[in-house]
């Protein structure tokens, strides 16, 4: 339903809020000039980008959760959890709560209760605004992007990760290896592999932390615990009597098509790290707006990096960096590079297809839980 479908059945004391939200000069008792006049104010350009330019950043990354979830009806409560994920502790400590947040969306006429009587507790924003939005963001987001010019170098993994998915089964197929208690491979087989693979990794040291990012990341380096992490999820390896071995699945998955192998790759990937970074396929869609040309790093974190919330000890541009732009490249979406003006990237034409993808597969996509 859309914006004017939405203040028809709105009462006139919701229809009034809205109109001095925007201080509407209208008459306060005809629910028509109300209306029209709330229409006509958002219908101006550069108004409705002016209050994207105003919004702080919690009314940010809810406007933005909001317009990457796929429900068409939020009650009370599924309002609030996405409103809490918007906040962070400066935020909350500051006196402002996720109602707060919740009433200033309904004031300002971007959230409405349903129409129906299976609707009336319910709460949805207007099919239209979602695009207006999501359109003035773009434009918004892009104009702060420093374009630059093709780096001498850069680095571009195509569609390696799925064939070292294979090299990985292969590796476990024709070796005996090892693994402790907490079903880890032991060092010397962790080296081993990494010598049989396209992309090698430092090993993971023993100091600092690591959780958050899937069952396997606090043993093994990033790239390969989405690796491991992927063919455990999907049965294509077991941990069985001190070993790792091959399954049925695992070896029928030697002969798979590497596009396919790369979606699903891409797909596992939004799903385990979802926990640590709830809005991911937001940020992944956002990237690949701006970064359709060669671009700073540096200027797509300053556009994006409002939508990031840390997690513990990982910063929001530590997110951006390590857990977001590098997995990218490796999953093949983008491919980096060092300039003059410091370190750019540029989506691939692979890329930019998967990130168009994620406009519809955020709340959808589940996070992963292993099976113990």
């Amino acid at each position: 339903m859309n914006l004017a479908d939405m203040l028809t059945f709105a009462d006139i004391g919701q229809l009034n809020r809205i109109a001095d939200y925007y201080q509407c000069e209208c008459k306060p008792n005809s629910k028509h000039e109300l209306i029209q006049s709330i229409l006509t104010t958002l219908g101006s350009k550069p108004f409705f980008e002016q209050q994207i330019r105003q919004l702080n950043q919690a009314d940010q990354r809810f406007l933005n959760n909001l317009l990457f979830d796929p429900r068409q009806f939020y009650g009370m409560e599924e309002l609030i959890a996405i409103a809490r994920q918007s906040m962070d502790k400066k935020e909350s400590e500051a006196g402002s709560s996720p109602r707060d947040l919740i009433i200033r969306f309904t004031k300002s006429g971007w959230l409405f209760n349903g129409t129906t009587q299976q609707t009336r507790y319910l709460y949805q924003v207007p099919k239209d605004l979602k695009l207006r939005f999501r359109d003035v963001l773009s434009t918004h987001l892009r104009a702060g992007i420093v374009k630059t010019t093709e780096p001498s170098m850069y680095r571009e993994e195509y569609h390696l990760m799925a064939e070292d998915l294979k090299l990985f089964l292969k590796f476990v197929q024709q070796h005996e290896i090892a693994v402790n208690a907490e079903g880890m491979m032991y060092r010397r087989s962790q080296q081993q592999l990494m010598e049989h693979l396209h992309i090698s990794e430092e090993l993971v040291g023993k100091a600092g932390w690591r959780f958050g990012y899937g069952r396997s990341f606090k043993d093994y380096p990033d790239r390969f615990a989405l690796l491991y992490d992927y063919a455990f999820h999907h049965r294509l390896i077991r941990e069985e009597q001190g070993c790792l071995r091959l399954t049925g699945a695992g070896e029928e998955k030697l002969g798979a098509e590497k596009t396919a192998e790369m979606i699903q790759l891409f797909r596992f990937w939004l799903r385990l790290y979802k926990g640590a970074v709830p809005n991911l396929s937001s940020i992944v869609y956002w990237t690949g707006e701006c970064a359709e040309n060669w671009s700073t790093r540096e200027s797509l974190f300053q556009q994006i990096g409002p939508f990031i919330q840390p997690f513990y000890y990982d910063t929001a541009e530590d997110i951006y960096d390590k857990r977001i732009i590098k997995m990218m490249m490796h999953l093949g979406l983008i491919r980096a590079g060092e300039h003059e003006q410091g370190r750019v990237v540029q989506m691939t034409a692979w890329g930019l297809k998967l990130a168009s993808s994620c406009r519809s597969i955020s709340a959808d996509v589940a996070p992963i839980v292993f099976d113990k």
